[in-house]
């Protein structure tokens, strides 16, 4: 009995190390300035992923500090997009800020709640929002896997619009960063995927 605990101990502590820490913190201060960058495609092009049409409707990029990560098992939107990041910029990047914010996912969806707020409604509405990632290959599938809440990362992709060829489903992605509420979600194809946490 004694040697399965002990087992079970070594394997938890060496699993503990393998797998690392789940969050990062930094401490106070902005650490994504920018707002995402995004222009429409003269040319778009289309991916097709088994019996769906992925049809890019414009050029993405973001810096941005992961707020909270949701792996999602279940439905058809997660044969395409197993992971769902909700992201900050600006204010919405800084520790000192969000240790005031209760943000959570579910369901495909970004939630936050605060008991007084520590920037104005509108300012937090519209630097964050929730991305639905596509991976464009394995090992880009790998490196979302790679993510943790609090990391730095920069996304490079397009906002799209998927199409199934054997039914009337579809999925879009919102164009602005100004929407909330039903919609209000990007859905993203993604090329490349770095963390930069300093």
């Amino acid at each position: 009995m004694k040697k399965i605990i002990f087992l079970l101990l070594v394997f938890g502590v060496g699993w503990q190390f393998y797998s690392g820490p789940d969050q990062v913190t930094l401490g106070p201060g902005v650490f994504a300035k920018e707002a995402p960058y995004q222009e429409g495609i003269s040319s778009p092009v289309s991916h097709r992923v088994e019996d769906y049409i992925i049809a890019e409707l414009a050029d993405f990029r973001i810096k941005a500090k992961v707020l909270s990560k949701k792996n999602y098992y279940m439905g058809r939107e997660a044969d395409l997009s197993p992971t769902d990041l909700a992201l900050g910029w600006g204010n919405m990047s800084d520790e000192s800020v969000l240790d005031k914010i209760e943000i959570s996912q579910s369901g495909r969806w970004y939630r936050w709640r605060v008991e007084s707020f520590p920037l104005p409604r509108r300012e937090i509405e519209t630097h964050s929002a929730n991305m639905h990632l596509i991976p464009a290959t394995g090992a880009v599938e790998s490196d979302i896997q790679k993510v943790r809440k609090g990391d730095v990362i920069e996304i490079s992709g397009s906002l799209v619009k998927v199409t199934s060829t054997s039914d009337d489903w579809r999925w879009e992605s919102s164009q602005t960063r100004n929407d909330k509420g039903k919609n209000a979600c990007e859905l993203i194809w993604v090329d490349s995927l770095h963390i930069i946490t300093p």
